[in-house]
């Protein structure tokens, strides 16, 4: 059903436009007076000379919007004239208009960062087209996408009222994330405000959808049920090592949500061709230590512990929770019968990245060459941390740029561009996502009860039974206990854990943080995609 509050927000809104101003110049501009009144007949207003040092004495004294500009005038020429504009005001777009078609005035023209190029003779919807193209763009898009949301709006809000399956889930948050990244492009606040409404109402559903399946997904898996952490690599990655004989990388980024990926998509794209771009649904907790360690082990945590006694660091237990991963890959490709040459690398700063790229030529040898990238959850740690990345990553889309910002300048874009260069196929993927958490919830718990924000496994737990997930039996989601008594309990939607004593300071400087470990469609359904170079 589709929530009303929301509707009654998406009501059209009229938008006042100010006058454009357009400065023309051109020797002959007394031949184009109907294009002039063609103009004015459409709201702009029209300011023309017949001379480039009229054209530049006029820009010194008033703003324009646009300029067109004759490249064949008396006295100063086109490209004189268009130098000393972009001297007086690098931003204003030029558009140069010339009878001259030679291909080294158009070089010219174009090096010296003209907006537009026409050639005599113009017609005025050439000269609106013009217009519209370089001063109204952002404008026509931001309605576009706002017309498009509109219209998607109740189609998704349909959906939310049905009962949705794994595919349906993936299809709802894919156009979430899609409409997300399309309404941030518009000014209009209240418009992404909607979308953040519709997709806190999917949200809390989808959290319904986790509690009402996810035993069932691991205790009796089906044709329909999702594809999960520790089935990735034999569903993923195997069916590649056992088809061609080229170089097959794993490269998994950690932290890395669906939105992210979308846009860091666009660089990869232009080395390596997307063959599948498809989700699967992190186990719980959504937490490095369980979601990474369950990827390379091909098993559930509590199997983990089982197999590999001594090696499942838990919650209580001091050391690094990931500092088997590569033992547990061998493991399962033994187990699988895949006899292959692998190499594993880990990155955790920059200068084991630049190590990687150098490495690059060498990795070929391998038929399974297998990246961790460390990057995106070390800068949600570090927003929580630090106040300088708090203000750099304010936001959703704030997050999403400085993850786009430092993969174009990271190692691993470099390692890949080298990687392209031969024949291979290419995973990328990751272990979990994130979620900006708002919301306290009061938990109590003993001294041994892990720091986690958003999931926590004790003895003795009190918690909002609303706000959470409780597990009591965690056998039955295949996790490990310290004791007889531990339950685990996972935090819905945009919640985080905060303990009564000193709640105000903790709920404060927590909130609005970046976390994982709990249950979101953020955290929960994320990429896997598979590519070719």
């Amino acid at each position: 059903m589709v929530n009303k509050k929301l509707e009654l927000t998406l009501k059209p809104r009229l938008v006042k436009m100010e006058k454009i101003n357009i400065l023309w110049a051109d020797d002959e501009i007394d031949l184009l007076k109907p294009h002039i009144l063609f103009l004015k007949e459409k709201g702009y207003e029209v300011v023309t000379v017949n001379n480039g040092d009229d054209a530049l004495s006029l820009i010194k004294k008033q703003p324009f919007d646009i300029v067109f500009l004759d490249e064949h005038m008396p006295g100063k020429s086109g490209l004189e004239t268009l130098s000393g504009i972009k001297n007086l005001n690098s931003d204003i777009p030029v558009v140069m208009i010339t009878k001259n078609e030679a291909e080294s005035i158009m070089e010219d023209a174009i090096g010296s960062k003209i907006s537009d190029y026409l050639i005599k003779p113009v017609n005025p919807n050439q000269i609106l087209l013009s217009i519209k193209k370089n001063l109204q763009n952002k404008r026509l898009i931001m309605e576009k996408s706002n017309s498009g949301y509109q219209q998607e709006f109740r189609n998704i809000g349909m959906t939310l009222g049905e009962k949705l399956g794994w595919k349906e889930w993936q299809d709802v948050y894919r156009k979430l994330v899609y409409w997300e990244l399309e309404l941030e492009k518009s000014t209009d606040a209240g418009m992404y405000e909607v979308l953040t409404m519709q997709k806190n109402e999917a949200n809390h559903l989808f959290c319904r959808f986790i509690e009402n399946n996810y035993s069932g997904f691991l205790q009796h898996p089906d044709a329909n049920t999702p594809l999960l952490s520790h089935q990735l690599i034999k569903k993923k990655l195997f069916p590649l090592l056992e088809s061609g004989d080229e170089p097959v990388f794993f490269v998994l980024i950690d932290n890395l949500r669906c939105d992210q990926w979308k846009v860091i998509q666009p660089v990869i794209s232009e080395y390596f061709k997307i063959q599948e771009d498809d989700c699967y649904l992190s186990i719980l907790p959504t937490a490095t230590q369980y979601a990474r360690n369950a990827i390379f082990a091909g098993l559930m945590p509590l199997d983990i512990e089982k197999r590999f006694p001594g090696m499942w660091v838990g919650d209580e237990d001091e050391g690094s929770k990931n500092q088997h991963e590569e033992k547990f890959l061998a493991d399962q490709l033994q187990r699988y019968n895949k006899n292959t040459k692998f190499s594993y690398t880990k990155i955790t700063n920059f200068a084991a990245g630049k190590a990687l790229s150098d490495n690059v030529p060498a990795l070929f040898a391998n038929r399974l060459n297998v990246i961790v990238y460390n990057f995106v959850d070390i800068l949600s740690h570090a927003r929580t941390e630090m106040e300088v990345i708090r203000e750099l990553a304010a936001d959703e889309s704030a997050y999403r740029s400085i993850t786009r910002s430092w993969f174009e300048h990271s190692p691993l874009l470099e390692a890949l561009r080298k990687i392209s260069e031969k024949k291979v196929k290419l995973i990328i993927t990751t272990d979990h996502g994130t979620i900006r958490v708002k919301e306290p919830s009061k938990i109590i718990g003993d001294r041994n009860t892990n720091t986690n924000l958003r999931y926590k496994q004790g003895k003795s737990l009190t918690y909002e039974k609303k706000d959470v997930y409780e597990v009591k039996n965690p056998a039955g989601i295949f996790l490990p206990r310290t004791h007889l008594s531990t339950a685990y309990v996972f935090a819905k939607e945009d919640r985080f854990f905060a303990y009564p004593n000193n709640y105000n300071y903790y709920a404060g400087y927590y909130r609005n943080t970046f976390q994982h470990g709990g249950i979101s469609l953020e955290e929960m359904i994320i990429p896997v995609v598979t590519l070719t170079s």
